[in-house]
C-alpha cells in the first residue's frame, strides 16, 4: 500500500510534468495545477518526456493521414500539426536568435534585436531553410521507415539537449521580459540525468549503435553551440534554447538518414 508521503511525491512529480507540458505546448493541463517559478524550474527535468508525448501525437497524426493521403502531403500536414501543437515556440526562438546574432555587431545589440518581435531577413532565411530541410528529411525517412518512432526519438532527444544548456552557461536576457525567466536557474545533476535518460531511451529501439552515435552527436553539438553562444552573447536566452531544440532535431533526422537510408 502506498503511504501518504510517497503519494505526495508522485503527485508533485505529476504536477511538474503538467507544468512542463503547459510550457512547451498548447495541450490543456488540470486547472488546479500549482504554479511557482521554483516549480517551473524543477519541471525542466521532464522536458524530454514532454517531447516524447508531442512526438507520439505527431507520429499518430502522420500514421492516420498517411493512410489516406500521399506521404509528402502527410508530412506537411504533420509539420503543421506540430507547429499548432507547440505554438511554433521553438521555431520562433530559432528565427529570433538568427536575427539577433546575424544582425548585431555587439553583444548588447544582438540581445536587443532578439527581443524585437519583428522578423528580419536572417530569421526568415533560417526558419524557411530549417522547415525545408525538415520536410526533405522526413519525406525520405517516411519511405518504409518507422516514422512514428522517428518523431518520438527526435522530439524527446532534441528537447533534452536544449534543456541541458541551462546548466552549461549563464542566462543573459532581461528576466523581467523573458518567457524563460523561470528556467534560468541552475539544474541539479539528478535533473540532468533524468533529461539524458528520457532523451536517449527511445533511441535504443533503433539499436545501440544508433543510440551511441546520437549521444555523441548531441554532446559534440552541445560543446560547440555552448562555445558559440558564449562568444557572441556571453550566455543563453530563451530563444537560444528554442534554436538548440530545432538544430538538435534536424541533426537527429540527418543521423537517421545515414543509419536508416544508406
Amino acid at each position: 500500500m502506498i503511504n501518504s508521503e510517497s503519494a505526495s511525491g508522485w503527485r508533485y512529480q505529476w504536477q511538474l510534468f503538467c507544468l512542463a507540458v503547459s510550457f512547451f505546448s498548447r495541450l490543456p493541463i488540470p486547472s488546479n495545477t500549482p504554479y511557482s517559478s521554483e516549480r517551473m524550474n524543477r519541471a525542466g527535468r521532464y522536458f524530454a518526456l514532454v517531447g516524447l508525448l508531442l512526438g507520439a501525437l505527431c507520429g499518430a497524426v502522420f500514421t492516420v493521414v498517411d493512410w489516406m493521403l500521399p506521404t509528402s502531403v502527410a508530412v506537411i500536414l504533420t509539420m503543421i500539426f506540430s507547429l499548432l501543437l507547440t505554438g511554433a515556440f521553438h521555431e520562433d526562438g530559432l528565427a529570433d536568435m538568427a536575427d539577433g546574432i546575424g544582425g548585431g555587431m555587439t553583444q548588447e545589440k544582438r540581445l536587443l534585436i532578439m527581443k524585437d518581435s519583428r522578423l528580419g531577413t536572417y530569421g526568415v532565411v533560417t526558419i524557411v531553410s530549417a522547415l525545408l530541410l525538415k520536410y526533405a528529411a522526413l519525406t525520405e525517412l517516411a519511405v518504409g521507415k518507422p516514422l512514428f518512432l522517428i518523431f518520438i526519438i527526435a522530439y524527446s532527444f532534441s528537447r533534452a539537449v536544449a534543456a541541458s544548456l541551462i546548466s552549461a552557461m549563464p542566462y543573459v536576457s532581461d528576466p523581467e521580459g523573458s518567457k524563460s525567466k523561470p528556467l534560468a536557474n541552475t539544474q541539479t545533476q539528478t535533473e540532468l540525468v533524468i533529461l539524458a535518460v528520457c532523451g536517449l531511451a527511445p533511441a535504443l529501439l533503433l539499436g545501440l549503435d544508433f543510440t551511441i552515435a546520437l549521444m555523441v552527436t548531441g554532446l559534440v553539438f552541445r560543446v560547440f553551440f555552448t562555445k558559440w553562444l558564449s562568444a557572441r552573447l556571453g550566455g543563453f536566452t530563451g530563444d537560444c534554447l528554442g534554436a538548440a531544440q530545432q538544430i538538435a532535431e534536424l541533426l537527429t533526422y540527418l543521423l537517421m538518414l545515414f543509419f536508416l537510408v544508406n
